[in-house]
């Protein structure tokens, strides 16, 4: 799940490659409120992954929003 939050933050967000990695805090990898709303969205249109506003701003790290992404997955 972390390959795939990393590849929407650098192809969809234009996030630095270098600046995302799972241990870096959101601010670190450049995710600041604006963007943690576009990842939302993001997610929920291309792979159906619902996670709120809200819930993305309580998330620390990447590697946090990549764990919230593989709970919210859904199962076939």
């Amino acid at each position: 799940m972390y390959e795939l939050l990393k590849s929407i933050l650098v192809e969809d967000l234009q996030l630095t490659e270098a600046d995302v990695r799972p241990d870096v805090d959101r601010e670190g990898a450049g995710l600041d409120s604006l963007a943690l709303v576009e990842l939302s969205m993001i997610l929920s249109k291309k792979f159906a992954i619902e996670i709120s506003d809200d819930e993305m701003l309580e998330v620390e790290t990447v590697a946090d929003i990549a764990r919230l992404m593989e709970e919210r997955c859904p199962r076939p």
